[in-house]
């Protein structure tokens, strides 16, 4: 009950508290579209940028909308202003704040999520204190922020688990209200996070009717705009639409003998772990002794739920351990290009085989095996693991996160690990963190522009912005 009160209190000055059922609440939202109005000064400006290089943009994301159900979306008429949706690559782990460094060429987080492991003080950091209280400098995960026009209030970031109706409802209100007072000779950048609360509680069902609203508002902003204005519609990452169970790691590493702790003492303890939890998410970073890394990936390999761990194996090597066998992605550079080789240990734990032969069968492949990263990237932009090589090799060096784990565990559709309180306070519909398709695959599409089929993330920030 004390619960349910905070919530409310926290939501009071959004929107309207009376228990109503979804359809109806978010109808209600639906009707509030029509609100959005422009004064004839407004129009008039709106005339006066035309003009310019490029129409002006209204660059939306949709945090954690899946790429499948976007097209799925078109398919039943919404959305029928803008083109066909690219598949948008997130990188691993699939997680917000990586994401959308990446896709806009800004800071890089200090860790996969707001609980992680500092390298430098060998000992956990952060937490749920990161969403007390008003955004200050240090709670900022990253630079792309500070692009942002519109972001949720903090409190928003976590109360979405637990109402995602309300939240969706006050997250467009107050979107839509300050998109119509902004600037009309500029950009504007908007982030909703209640698309990624309604998946996570609720699933694809509660998500339809979402989008039903969304793309009432945004008809409603293109006939007042018009054609100077670009609508640019994105996700950070996707969602595995499986309802998922907890992988019990803790459990699973003592009994294999390893000692979970919250630091490392730095006297190569070689049975020491230091595993953060938070996030209900589909991966799980592990932190150890360098010489424990190849160890603790084969301790994993049995475990129901572990598709792979990856883990530094000398210079420019990375290790792959996973129920299908092991391998290594070698990276090297010529010529100022980047270059990969996938070498099979025992079995095939990518299910890169098959492209590895069609490699070097179309001669893009040199006598050590190595093809170019663009070679990889166009064979594997729909692969089980999009991207693979160049995605799995960067996910565990300090170009995605300051401090990259030891280990670092994708874990199978239909499961998760994190925070065991916040497992039992909710039940998961949906859930991202992995390195598989579903969750990989974020969209981007525009009202003005065609991309590629599928687009890297780290190579989208020129079309997303420039």
């Amino acid at each position: 009950m004390k619960n349910s009160n905070a919530i409310q209190d926290c939501l009071c000055d959004f929107a309207p508290l009376q228990e109503t059922n979804l359809t109806q609440r978010l109808e209600d939202a639906k009707g509030d579209a029509k609100v959005l109005t422009f004064s004839p000064r407004e129009q008039e400006t709106r005339q006066r940028v035309a003009g310019a290089t490029r129409a002006r943009r209204l660059l939306l994301c949709l945090d954690g909308v899946p790429f499948d159900v976007i097209r799925e979306a078109k398919t039943r008429g919404l959305f029928d202003g803008f083109n066909a949706p690219s598949r948008l690559l997130s990188p691993f782990p699939t997680m917000t704040n990586i994401a959308l460094s990446a896709m806009l060429k800004a800071s890089v987080p200090v860790g996969y999520e707001s609980r992680y492991f500092d390298r430098n003080t060998r000992e956990l950091r952060g937490g749920a204190q990161k969403y007390i209280g008003r955004r200050t400098p240090e709670k900022i995960p990253s630079t792309y922020m500070d692009e942002l026009d519109y972001q949720e209030p903090l409190p928003f970031e976590y109360l979405v688990y637990f109402a995602p109706e309300k939240i969706f409802r006050a997250d467009i209100q107050r979107f839509r209200e300050k998109f119509r007072r902004a600037p009309q000779d500029r950009d504007y950048f908007a982030f909703l996070k209640g698309t990624d609360g309604l998946m996570h509680m609720r699933g694809t069902e509660s998500l339809s009717v979402v989008l039903e609203s969304l793309d009432r508002l945004l008809t409603e902003i293109k006939t007042f705009c018009g054609d100077e204005t670009e609508v640019a519609l994105f996700s950070d990452h996707g969602m595995n639409l499986e309802e998922n169970r907890r992988v019990h790691l803790q459990t699973h590493l003592r009994r294999c003998g390893f000692q979970i702790t919250n630091r490392l003492n730095g006297a190569n303890d070689k049975q020491q772990v230091v595993l953060p939890a938070f996030g209900l998410i589909g991966f799980a970073a592990l932190f150890c002794e360098e010489q424990t890394s190849p160890k603790l990936a084969d301790a994993l390999v049995p475990l129901e739920g572990i598709d792979f761990s990856l883990y530094r194996d000398g210079e420019n090597i990375v290790g792959v351990k996973g129920w299908r066998g092991s391998a290594r992605i070698h990276r090297r550079e010529r010529d100022g290009r980047a270059l990969y080789a996938y070498e099979q240990v025992e079995g095939d734990p990518l299910q890169l085989a098959s492209i590895f032969r069609s490699l070097s069968e179309d001669g893009l492949m040199d006598a050590e095996g190595f093809a170019s990263d663009e070679a990889w990237a166009e064979r594997t932009g729909e692969h089980i693991y999009p991207d693979a090589l160049n995605n799995l090799y960067t996910s565990i060096q300090q170009t995605r996160v300051r401090h990259p784990a030891d280990v670092l565990v994708s874990l199978k559709d239909g499961y998760y690990y994190g925070s065991a309180l916040f497992s039992r306070i909710v039940r998961l519909a949906a859930t991202h963190g992995n390195a598989m398709r579903a969750s990989t695959s974020a969209f981007l599409m525009s009202t003005h522009r065609e991309f590629p089929n599928h687009v890297r993330g780290s190579e989208a920030q020129p079309l997303l912005r420039e």
